[in-house]
């Protein structure tokens, strides 16, 4: 048997390995923790409504992903992984650089608004200035 051969083999009985209900309740109880905290803090107006569909979704995936271990198995066969959690954890980080992406485009726009605001106060400031000027005083 080659190198080759025995390291797929090993990779196999990862992806064999039975996964504990403990765990499944966990991720199950973290779902609907996250959906729980979602509609509170939008409650609370601390997140905007247009940002719930987005935890909304990750929320009822890990929901899904939960009840349906077979959706995560082909996921980490497709993907070429060695384990489920590698898998979840590999989201993860794609989840976190899409929402880093999101925040940056959001800041640059803010940025050009706060600068095209900037000059216009300026702007204005100075017609105030030329007016207040121009006018007789009493």
């Amino acid at each position: 048997m080659t190198q080759v051969e025995q390291m797929e083999q090993l990779r196999e009985l990862f992806l064999l390995a039975p996964e504990s209900e403990a765990t499944r309740f966990l991720a199950i109880a973290l779902s609907l923790a996250l959906v729980i905290a979602v509609l509170w803090l939008v409650r609370r107006r601390a997140l905007r409504e247009e940002y719930t569909p987005i935890w909304i979704a990750v929320a009822f995936m890990l929901f899904v992903v939960s009840i349906r271990l077979d959706i995560l198995y082909a996921l980490t066969r497709m993907i070429g992984a060695w384990t489920t959690s590698s898998t979840i954890f590999f989201m993860g980080e794609v989840f976190l650089v899409v929402i880093c992406l999101n925040y940056a485009v959001r800041l640059s726009r803010a940025t050009l608004q706060l600068k095209n605001l900037a000059q216009e106060v300026a702007l204005l400031r100075c017609r105030l200035d030329r007016i207040t000027e121009a006018s007789p005083r009493n």
